[in-house]
């Protein structure tokens, strides 16, 4: 829906399929690409959004590559932020979810 905000011709909202109706929900849009000043403006405004949007997700699942590829957008893109994720030691995950002998 974000792509709504920033500039997209058209938008949708629509099941996602694979993992039961109702239980994950996809979005789409659309870009008319004409040569316009107008559709320069909203390329520049939405695409990189719509990436990171993407990027952030993933990097918050801790995909190394996602982290990684965020952190140096945020450090060339002055408008990007974005929260980084706390990533834990696994020994300590290990000790929390020990299962008693």
């Amino acid at each position: 829906v974000g792509d709504s905000c920033r500039g997209a011709t058209g938008t949708s909202l629509h099941n996602a399929g694979g993992g039961g109706w109702g239980e994950a929900i996809n979005g789409g849009f659309g870009l008319v690409i004409d040569g316009s000043e107008d559709s320069e403006y909203r390329i520049r405004s939405m695409i990189a959004w719509d990436v990171m949007n993407g990027l952030a997700r993933r990097s918050w699942a801790r995909n190394k590559a996602a982290v990684s590829t965020i952190a140096r957008a945020a450090r060339t893109d002055d408008m990007l932020e974005v929260t980084s994720p706390s990533l834990v030691d696994a020994g300590v995950l290990a000790r929390i979810f020990e299962h008693p002998r």
